[in-house]
């Protein structure tokens, strides 16, 4: 059941939040609540030329009292419509969809678009192609709202682009030095993009490592990718978290541990992080502990 307010910002406001998930950590930071009393509120606020994307909690159902997570401003662009053009499963409960638009969609390896379906607030998925791929690509988890019916669309549907959220990731400026690319789950997407783009200036670039991490094997994405990146000379590493009645001889745990294992042979890296907030924040941590400078340790967001 989703919940409504307004807010008088600018031309106004809508602001709506999807029951959340039972058990499982708590959204706010500071807090290590089981049961997830802290709602997240998601709001496109128009103001103008932008839109700007608010994430915010309420405190234990203190009346009006609400922590800000994220804020991001975009650009409100006119909506474009996407034709799908392929679907194809990735993992449990995650399809890849290829999307192709009318005109030119210019975005930086790392942003996100964000899409609307009729009947559904905009939701947020990450471009998982380069920016010079034929079709634009996302991955879709099969949860709530759009995200569910985007899910169980087919080739030939519509969506509507409605915008491109965060700033990516600034490849130029990486030029000559070695990337470590750090997701978790469907946080891939948006460092494939990054790679994809890297991979087709490979000279311009030192090493390359990926580090990703899911909980089970079932549960990682572009399987099917990984000896074409292993035979372009990226260091490919996978991690689960819960290896319990799965075949898996690697290792396990979260993706975070396997920085220690890697970083001490690379010169001058730059981290490249894509994941949730806990993992983002404990990789910061950590490689801040290793040496990294906070210009040295990146996000799409």
């Amino acid at each position: 059941m989703s919940t409504f307010f307004g807010v008088g910002v600018g031309s106004g406001v809508g602001v709506g939040t999807g029951a959340a998930g039972a058990g499982g950590a708590c959204l706010r930071p500071d807090c290590a609540c089981a049961d997830q009393k802290h709602k997240p509120i998601t709001s496109m606020i128009a103001k103008g030329r932008y839109l700007m994307w608010v994430e915010i909690v309420n405190t234990h159902g203190e009346n009006g009292k609400f922590d800000l997570l994220h804020c991001e401003t975009m650009e409100q662009k006119r909506p474009q419509t996407l034709v799908i053009t392929g679907v194809r499963d990735q993992a449990r409960l995650i399809r890849a969809f290829d999307l192709r638009a009318e005109g030119a969609v210019d975005f930086t390896p790392g942003q996100v678009a964000v899409l609307r379906v009729e009947g559904e607030d905009p939701a947020y998925f990450a471009f998982a192609g380069a920016p010079d791929d034929r079709d634009l690509e996302v991955l879709v988890k099969q949860k709530v709202g759009a995200s569910a019916v985007i899910y169980n669309m087919c080739a030939g549907d519509q969506i509507e682009l409605v915008g491109i959220a965060g700033h990516g990731f600034d490849l130029e400026k990486m030029r000559g030095r070695d990337l470590v690319f750090v997701a978790m789950g469907t946080g891939v997407a948006p460092l494939r993009s990054a790679l994809r783009h890297v991979l087709r200036r490979k000279e311009e670039f030192g090493q390359l490592v990926v580090l990703y991490g899911a909980r089970t094997p079932d549960d990682f994405c572009y399987r099917e990718e990984t000896e074409d990146w292993s035979a372009h000379g990226v260091e490919l590493r996978q991690v689960i978290s819960r290896p319990d009645g799965h075949d898996w001889s690697g290792p396990t745990g979260y993706v975070q541990s396997l920085l220690d294992h890697v970083l001490p042979d690379l010169s001058a890296p730059v981290a490249l992080i894509c994941g949730s907030r806990e993992m983002i924040e404990q990789t910061r941590e950590r490689l801040g502990k290793m040496g990294f400078k906070p210009e040295e340790i990146l996000t799409n967001y």
